[in-house]
């Protein structure tokens, strides 16, 4: 027999008796929690739609529970389905659960540095030190909300030269977006018009939307076997290349200007602080650490909040009556000459539960960034072995049936109580919880609200096509939900 066959058949076997032990482990007090049996090499993933594999996850929690064990892969994963769950494990327990999966993606894309998925010490050095500069610069602050009204009269006016043709909004609110996290982690802002920056949000959109498909699903599963492959992905891995070096540029022309007694920005502080810890053989803070906690920020910064206007924009356009209630609330409370602040939002309940609503019906990040057990976790009676990928399924719990009324519709009464005063829900985690939570969330709230108000504000939104033409479903959905792209008519008010 060839060598080569002897070591696959070798391998095969291996596999099997570790699924088949691992089966046994299975659903007893203290034991992995239940799952289905997984085939050698492929485990679960025959049971799994590639198209829609959270609803596969929910559908297999019907029978093996709200804690339950999968394979993907060689990969043993436990899956968190339900708000109670999540909860309980995120929150209630939510040292155990802190650990994050080196995720493939993002492994190759930041070279294993950086704070998206850091462990131990790292992760807790750059945490604290990102949340404590961003702080610092405005973020969450009135500063913020100054740097996002400006970029909001920005957009207002590119949005006026359209003069109600039909365009497609995708680039534009990318580089508004984006050039807010600019400012806070580079000090500047781009013109919409700049094809260098055009070119790189383009970049970081593809980079999603590979993420996003099945063969971004494959990669992060078989990421030794996909690398060997011909195909998309080895195009967005020379973007990755692309992105790096514009922010490697950055840093150097910090480097070049910096005054240490006077940071500009967030490269400045990181840069002050390497200086500060040069010594210190423990440190974190190194230029690795750097290029790849901005590239997690730009990305994060960028498309996430971006893609959730654009989902808005198309669920008003679905909704035309949503939109012109929003319109007369804002007309009432704030008109149309003066700048929407944050102070507003407890004026406008209704818009409010609108932009929940939007964040609740998109679903955003459907299985959360997904974490791992850096030890044994003890978990409602069972064992979730050191090792073992955790997805908390933010689907479900956005989309829990104990939790909203009409979970599966595009309801703003779900934020809203029998006054029509605004009502908060436990199970709104869209940014996910516990220490792992999304750092920039009290950004992202703040520019989605002043944003969506000041385009309501001046423009009514419809499409070509009229409502019926607008399809909410998300172009993929696996690791991320991406909206599809519409052209939309802005009609100024």
């Amino acid at each position: 027999m060839d060598v080569s066959v002897a070591v696959l058949l070798l391998g095969v076997l291996l596999a099997l008796f570790w699924l088949l032990h691992d089966k046994k482990k299975r659903g007893g007090k203290g034991g992995l929690p239940p799952g289905p049996l997984a085939l050698p090499l492929v485990g679960n993933l025959p049971q799994i739609d590639k198209h829609l594999p959270f609803k596969s996850l929910l559908k297999l929690s019907e029978r093996y529970g709200p804690v339950m064990t999968l394979h993907l892969g060689w990969q043993r994963t436990v899956v968190l389905v339900g708000y109670k769950t999540v909860k309980e494990a995120l929150v209630d327990q939510a040292d155990d659960f802190t650990g994050r999966m080196q995720l493939p993606f993002l492994h190759k894309a930041t070279r294993g540095y950086g704070l998206g998925i850091a462990n131990g010490e790292r992760w807790r050095q750059l945490r604290r030190f990102t949340l404590s500069t961003l702080r610092d610069f405005g973020m969450g602050r009135k500063g913020m909300e100054q740097w996002i009204q400006e970029e909001s009269q920005h957009l207002r006016a590119r949005i006026d030269t359209y003069k109600a043709a039909p365009f497609d909004p995708s680039f534009l609110l990318s580089c508004t977006v984006s050039n807010v996290i600019c400012c806070l982690v580079f000090g500047q802002r781009f013109d919409s018009e700049d094809a260098d920056f055009l070119r790189l949000l383009g970049i970081i959109s593809e980079m999603i939307r590979f993420v996003a498909s099945p063969l971004g699903q494959m990669y992060n599963i078989f990421p030794w076997l996909t690398e060997r492959l011909p195909g998309w992905h080895q195009k967005v891995f020379g973007h990755m290349e692309v992105v790096r070096s514009f922010i490697e540029e950055k840093i150097q022309q910090h480097q070049d200007s910096l005054e240490p007694s006077a940071p500009r920005d967030y490269i400045d502080c990181f840069l002050n602080r390497i200086q500060q810890e040069k010594h210190n053989e423990s440190t974190e803070f190194f230029y690795e650490n750097l290029v790849a906690t901005v590239m997690n920020l730009f990305l994060a910064g960028t498309e996430t909040t971006s893609s959730t206007i654009r989902y808005a924009l198309s669920v008003l356009i679905k909704h035309p009556g949503v939109q012109e209630k929003m319109q007369q609330e804002i007309d009432a409370v704030i008109g149309r000459e003066r700048c929407v602040n944050m102070d507003d939002r407890k004026s406008l309940p209704f818009t409010d539960a609108v932009i929940h609503e939007v964040q609740r019906f998109l679903d955003i990040v459907p299985f959360s960034l997904p974490h791992y057990a850096l030890r044994d976790i003890s978990f409602r009676g069972y064992t979730i072995p050191k090792n073992t990928i955790i997805v908390p399924l933010l689907h479900s719990v956005l989309k829990d049936e104990t939790e909203w009324a009409e979970p599966q519709s595009f309801n703003p009464q779900h934020f809203l109580d029998h006054k029509g005063n605004f009502k908060k829900n436990p199970a709104f985690l869209p940014f996910a919880a516990g220490k792992r939570a999304c750092v920039g969330e009290s950004l992202a709230r703040m520019e989605l609200f002043i944003f969506l108000v000041t385009l309501l504000q001046h423009f009514s939104f419809s499409c070509p096509g009229g409502p019926d033409s607008v399809d909410l479903t998300p172009e993929y959905s696996s690791f991320a939900n991406t909206p599809r792209r519409h052209q939309l008519i802005a009609t100024p008010r």
